[in-house]
């Protein structure tokens, strides 16, 4: 059975996290992709959008893939469908992030296990907005 990290390992992760790619943001203001990308890049995160097909969501230049992020990604949010999961384990594999995000409502515990199992700090089944809040209340 999958286990998140403690509050302290995600309050960490968020401290020393700068930016955020968002697999699977929407373009559509009514999506929570949207929401919780424009939230977090408030509370001052570079917001870096990774969608096939969009070439700009709130301003910033959107990927097609995660491999065609330029530099470096502190945090890999996912936003799609847990089927849909592996491939998106292999690309933070592919390119070295350190962690992933997999937002609330989203579970694969196969994915999550394999992206642990290769280094990748993992939280699954959780809202990175409600977590910073919930973790960072006086700062929020």
């Amino acid at each position: 059975m999958f286990n998140n990290p403690s509050d302290d390992d995600i309050r960490q992760r968020l401290k020393q996290s700068r930016r955020i790619a968002v697999v699977g943001m929407s373009p559509n203001p009514a999506r929570p992709s949207f929401g919780v990308a424009k939230i977090m890049r408030a509370f001052g995160y570079s917001i870096v959008p990774v969608r096939p097909a969009v070439s700009e969501v709130l301003g910033e230049t959107a990927y097609p893939t995660l491999q065609a992020v330029p530099g470096r990604v502190d945090i890999v949010n996912v936003f799609r469908n847990a089927s849909l999961l592996e491939p998106i384990v292999d690309a933070c594999i592919e390119t070295g992030a350190p962690a992933l995000w997999i937002q609330e409502g989203i579970i694969n515990e196969a994915a999550a296990e394999r992206a642990r199992a290769a280094g990748i700090w993992v939280v699954m089944d959780r809202c990175i907005y409600k977590d910073y809040v919930r973790l960072f209340r006086d700062q929020a």
